[in-house]
């Protein structure tokens, strides 16, 4: 099994490094690709030292089986017939082909299956927060339908890269000392605040980052799901917060909501609060499940569930979800078919 990291030098393509060897995923050789400014960087995996090769267009992926890639969507885009054409299984982090109707959109709890049809070769990772909404949703969904679902997310700095994390610490170091405050990764200061903005504003009023929920919650569900949210970042470092009510087409009992989040793969019920005992990111942080808690009737609808959910961004809204994929397909023996 031959591995290709593009990205490597990214918040998430490092995190792909420490998956893979948490999971002791069955490599048997691994590349790196970066830019030109990260090539020849030297990264560490299982006692080997390995260097990052510019990423170019040419025959490197020859030989490869498995490509996680997190470059950015231009980059995804550019490069895809050069990573597939030998064979390779390209698992995508970037947006650049999630709503493709030839490219499966895949969140292993929910639909691991549509992992296996890929004509281009090319399966595409939800975004970061679709992904911790919908492992918890499913649970729910397997109760009864859900018709609607409106979201509040409180998103870490790690959404917008390392760089980005980066900058939030800086920043409170400079509001702390008095100094001018660097903002370049956000738009506006992000330490002692909350941004309800997160990527561009779109014709209806709403960001990419909330249509992403909308659109690829659809197709992931293979549903009429509809997801109304508002996106928020605010100034935590790595793990996601949501707070969530679901239309179900039945009235659901907080009891069997909470005994289905009990069973459900990759959950862990967190909910007790009279001991203040709920998910928060701080805590969640390197984690590989999504935490939900604060499980109760929605007082507004005698057909709603409401709940809290956590999950770290960078490892389960990112690459873990992609691992994940990638075990499946090998679990099933459909690599490099």
């Amino acid at each position: 099994m031959k591995v290709a990291i593009v990205g490597a030098s990214g918040a998430v393509g490092q995190e792909f490094l420490r998956v893979l060897d948490e999971h002791n995923f069955p490599l048997d050789e691994l590349v790196l690709f970066g830019s030109s400014r990260s090539a020849g960087t030297q990264y560490t995996y299982k006692g080997k030292t390995y260097t990052v090769k510019e990423l170019q267009h040419n025959d490197d992926f020859k030989g490869v089986d498995i490509a996680f890639t997190s470059a950015g969507a231009g980059i995804s885009r550019e490069f895809e017939k050069d990573i597939t054409k030998f064979g390779a299984v390209m698992i995508d982090n970037s947006s650049a082909f999630r709503m493709d109707d030839d490219v499966p959109l895949v969140v292993p709890e929910v639909n691991p299956e549509d992992a296996l049809n890929r004509p281009r070769g090319v399966i595409a990772n939800p975004n970061c927060t679709t992904i911790i909404m919908l492992v918890a949703l499913k649970a729910i969904e397997e109760l009864s339908h859900i018709k609607r679902v409106h979201c509040s997310s409180y998103q870490a700095a790690s959404g917008a890269g390392a760089a980005a994390m980066a900058e939030l610490e800086q920043q409170y170091r400079e509001v702390l000392d008095g100094k001018p405050v660097t903002i370049k990764k956000f738009a506006h200061q992000q330490a002692y605040n909350v941004i309800p903005h997160i990527d561009v504003f779109t014709d209806n009023g709403y960001t990419k980052e909330e249509m992403k929920m909308f659109n690829e919650s659809r197709k992931i569900m293979h549903s009429d799901i509809a997801v109304s949210a508002t996106c928020v970042r605010v100034p935590s470092l790595r793990a996601h917060s949501e707070a969530l009510w679901v239309e179900t087409e039945r009235p659901l009992s907080v009891e069997e909501v909470q005994e289905a989040f009990r069973k459900a793969q990759g959950v862990v019920l967190e909910d007790n609060p009279s001991e203040n005992v709920y998910p928060m990111p701080l805590f969640k942080s390197g984690l590989e499940p999504v935490f939900v808690g604060r499980v109760r009737k929605d007082l507004a609808n005698p057909n709603g569930i409401t709940f809290w959910a956590v999950g770290d961004q960078i490892k389960k809204g990112a690459a873990l979800n992609a691992v994940q994929i990638a075990e499946y397909l090998i679990k099933v023996g459909n690599i490099g078919k």
